[in-house]
């Protein structure tokens, strides 16, 4: 079992910054792809950034991409999402996801099977 708690969500204004922590605990996450993901009320949870195992490879979608940082610290068990120019469409409830079965960058939520409880980001213009 892999336990996931995200912090570091709030509200700030657009333009701003937040950096978001997905701190792991229950097994080392060092071998599995990471993600984060995003949902606002009445939509499907959209993916927005993927790191491999090591850290060496990260992907970003489109609509954050220049803006937002996905990384990770094996030691400490931890991921992160660094997000910056904040706009008021990137409000929602952001969520980490741990994808045991996979190494590398993965995009597909299907094969996301760990997640936390989710953090909101609010940015007012």
């Amino acid at each position: 079992q892999v336990q996931l708690v995200e912090s570091g969500g709030g509200l700030v204004q657009a333009g701003g910054s937040l950096r978001l922590s997905c701190a792991a605990s229950g097994r080392a996450i060092s071998a599995y792809a990471m993600g984060w993901f995003r949902q606002v009320p009445g939509k499907e949870r959209e993916f927005v950034a993927s790191i491999d195992w090591s850290g060496g490879s990260t992907y970003h979608a489109d609509s954050v991409k220049g803006r937002f940082t996905i990384s990770r610290d094996n030691a400490k068990n931890t991921v992160y999402l660094q997000m910056s120019s904040l706009k008021p469409e990137d409000t929602a409830v952001y969520y980490c996801a741990a994808a045991t079965s996979r190494t590398r960058i993965t995009i597909n939520r299907g094969l996301y099977d760990y997640w936390g409880q989710g953090t909101q980001v609010t940015v007012s213009s």
